[in-house]
């Protein structure tokens, strides 16, 4: 199985391609050769179009132009390395830490916008923390859109997953009552919810994810343990906006990012980072249910910028 900086980096060649273009190994415009005024405002144009955000931009291309006023000899793996290195920095802490041991069950809850991959995330979440060994249930709690049980029933029988559902239009709060009685009866460690996807503005929908939390804190008074908002990466900086309604509603813990390997914009996450300070605990770089992996500043900065792990 490829290692996980490995996924990061072959997922993130589709992601920033302008960023392999100007740091790459192989053809990059900078490879062998001094920088000069050109490239780098080709460079700042390729940090302001993958949505890292004005400040974070406006910080690498900074510290780069400093560096290259004092040595006009400097290369391209020379900014790439600056450039990783004032990232890495507005990232620390990003990393969402925790061995979700804490509960019985631990109740994870998914929610965001209709697109997003949630639905997909939650199947795949949970068959990640099946292959450590964890006994997980799985909770289909999006009862608003007619499609959703069908998705995540497949879902559950192509990954052998235990799934509580019920029909269209049933009660998602009943739903989740039902799954944690199922957890909590059946001594599973955790419980993922996929929740129907919401716009952030429609006010029956949020008021549909307190009614879940209400429910759940019957059994639990701490439940939901995380609330995470899964963010589809293409969005750019609107995923901002997303996260900063949900989180004042509902109380983000955590962002899962999806859809990685199809965007030049997979800088979002550092913008939402920045503002928000909410850890970011997976990311999704592809189809396949080994492809939702889980955030690392490192793996994330190193790809981003072509440099080796």
């Amino acid at each position: 199985m490829a290692s996980f900086f490995s996924r990061f980096r072959d997922g993130l060649k589709k992601t920033t391609p302008t960023f392999y273009k100007i740091f790459g190994k192989v053809g990059g415009i900078f490879s062998g050769k001094s920088l000069d005024a050109a490239s780098l405002d080709e460079l700042e144009e390729a940090l302001y179009g993958a949505d890292f955000g004005v400040e974070t931009a406006t910080e690498i291309i900074e510290e780069i132009q400093a560096a290259y006023k004092k040595d006009k000899s400097l290369r391209g793996q020379d900014a790439a390395r600056i450039g990783a290195t004032v990232l890495k920095r507005v990232l620390t802490g990003a990393e969402l830490t925790g061995d979700f041991r804490e509960h019985n069950p631990e109740v994870i809850c998914l929610i965001g916008v209709n697109g997003s991959g949630k639905t997909t995330t939650a199947a795949k979440l949970a068959w990640r923390f099946k292959e450590e060994g964890r006994g997980v249930v799985l909770g289909a709690c999006d009862t608003f859109r007619a499609a959703a049980n069908e998705q995540i029933k497949t879902w559950a029988d192509r990954l052998d997953l235990e799934l509580v559902a019920s029909q269209h239009k049933a009660d998602a709060a009943a739903v989740a009552f039902d799954a944690w009685q199922a957890a909590n009866s059946r001594h599973r460690d955790i419980l993922v919810l996929d929740t129907a996807g919401r716009l952030h503005t429609k006010s029956n929908l949020m008021e549909e994810l307190k009614k879940i939390r209400r429910v759940l804190q019957k059994h639990d008074e701490s439940a939901p343990h995380h609330a995470w908002l899964v963010v589809d990466g293409s969005l750019g900086s609107n995923s901002i906006d997303q996260a900063r309604v949900f989180h004042e509603a509902f109380g983000l813990t955590g962002l899962i990012i999806t859809k990685l390997d199809g965007t030049s914009r997979g800088g979002a996450l550092v913008g939402i980072y920045r503002e928000l300070g909410i850890p970011i605990a997976f990311v999704g770089l592809g189809e396949q249910k080994e492809d939702l992996q889980p955030f690392s500043v490192d793996n994330y900065v190193n790809a981003i910028f072509g440099l080796e792990a």
